[in-house]
């Protein structure tokens, strides 16, 4: 399937690296930046609320959160709380919506009530919005968005000191970091109390996934993936046991995330992407491997593609997985086959860095299956759909085969009389 270049949602002012959907506000939040260098290229987080307009999906700039001197490289939800990894550091952010006063047609601002003799954490306020030709009578209302710091934590301690993953547990009282270092560290939330912290790798983390038994994945550069118990290792994966033709250094993990099963309440599955270890001029394959969630024994690892995968989602149903990769390539599969689905060649001329299902609502999914949002380097955001496949109801189908049958027999009494 090639479907035509995705549509470009928005474009942000500085490389984007991070990507999260608040399900209950319609919200796509979205950070990056150019860091400490002195480029003139900013950082910040956005909130952009997404909503159709003319039977198109839309993203229009809620609230602009500046970041500073650090860009967010990775970022983890709860409920309206953020978890933005910036440099060797994790921020906790909390985000209110509030509806807009209702101000007369001067569109005069309230006072910024986040002054520098304000006592607390600090405060950023939402401008109003505006549009082209808009103005304090005419333009829509929208939510206004405050912003207030709850902790910052260190979660790295390498010389090269870079927090490269976060995830929060299924009911948000823990919180999980990793990063260069290769340390595993786990906090409880809201108090951010460390509660463990230990070398869960010989090397950088990658990624990880904590399952609803708070039992902890951890994906490192080392070749291993690993499931944890609070600081006992339960086991190690081995994605290729069942490929005897893979060598074990031939590849390592790069991602993984857990998963529900549709209309299965208690099954659970946890998805790992493969990667080669070694750039060749003809690239071998990478793999999508999916496990029981519970037993951790692999059920099926399939190629997807030659193209080098740097990211993964699964939906809120665990039906699609999303796939971003180093080209700018995105791909959308089914989950219980691990077939590709949908498949755009370089969406983004450069490193998808995040992807990230809508909620499977009707009001944002409206006559769409599914519908990923991804960003890049290149400040893009972009989103990819896959419209309902037509079905035809049962009655009609009952129908249609009662009225060949009847227009079968009818030739055939034609063609033979006294057929009957």
């Amino acid at each position: 399937m090639a479907p035509r270049r995705p549509p470009e949602l928005y474009r942000a002012p500085f490389p984007l690296y991070a990507l999260r959907v608040h399900r209950e506000a319609g919200l796509a939040l979205i950070a990056g930046g150019g860091g400490a260098a002195k480029t003139g290229i900013k950082n910040g987080l956005h909130f952009l609320q997404l909503d159709w307009r003319g039977g198109e999906l839309s993203a229009s700039l809620l609230h602009a959160h500046d970041t500073e001197t650090r860009a967010t490289m990775t970022m983890a939800l709860a409920g309206n709380v953020i978890a933005a990894g910036q440099d060797a550091t994790c921020h906790i952010l909390n985000f209110h919506l509030q509806k807009p006063s209702r101000r007369g047609g001067s569109g005069d601002c309230p006072p910024n009530k986040a002054s520098g003799d304000e006592k607390g954490p600090r405060r950023r306020k939402a401008p109003p919005a505006s549009g082209p030709g808009g103005n304090g009578d005419t333009h829509k209302e929208t939510n206004e968005v405050t912003v207030e710091t709850l902790h910052c934590v260190q979660t790295d301690t390498s010389p090269d000191a870079l927090q490269k993953a976060v995830c929060f547990s299924e009911d948000h009282t823990l919180l999980a970091t990793g990063g260069v270092d290769g340390f595993l560290r786990v906090w409880e939330f809201p108090s951010m109390k460390k509660t463990l912290e230990f070398q869960a790798h010989k090397g950088e983390i990658e990624d990880i996934a904590l399952s609803p038994d708070n039992k902890v994945v951890t994906v490192g550069r080392d070749f291993q993936c690993c499931v944890w118990q609070r600081d006992q290792m339960v086991m190690g994966l081995h994605w290729n046991e069942n490929l005897p033709g893979i060598p074990d250094k031939a590849y390592r993990y790069q991602a993984c995330r857990f998963g529900t099963v549709e209309d299965q309440a208690k099954a659970l599955r946890l998805y790992t992407v493969q990667i080669p270890y070694k750039r060749e001029r003809r690239p071998p394959p990478c793999y999508i491997t999916k496990w029981d969630g519970h037993s951790f024994l692999p059920l099926l690892t399939r190629p997807c593609g030659n193209e080098v995968i740097s990211c993964l989602s699964v939906s809120d149903t665990g039906t699609f997985l999303g796939l971003g990769t180093v080209t700018g390539s995105v791909a959308i599969f089914v989950a219980f086959s691990l077939q590709r689905l949908y498949y755009v060649r370089e969406a983004h001329g450069i490193v998808v860095t995040a992807v990230a299902f809508l909620p499977e609502t009707p009001e944002l999914l409206k006559d769409n299956e599914a519908a990923l949002l991804s960003v890049a380097v290149d400040s893009r955001c972009r989103l990819h759909r896959i419209p309902c496949r037509r079905s035809f109801p049962v009655w009609l189908v009952l129908l249609f085969c009662a009225g060949l049958l009847v227009g079968t027999v009818l030739l055939l009494q034609l063609a033979f009389p006294g057929f009957l």
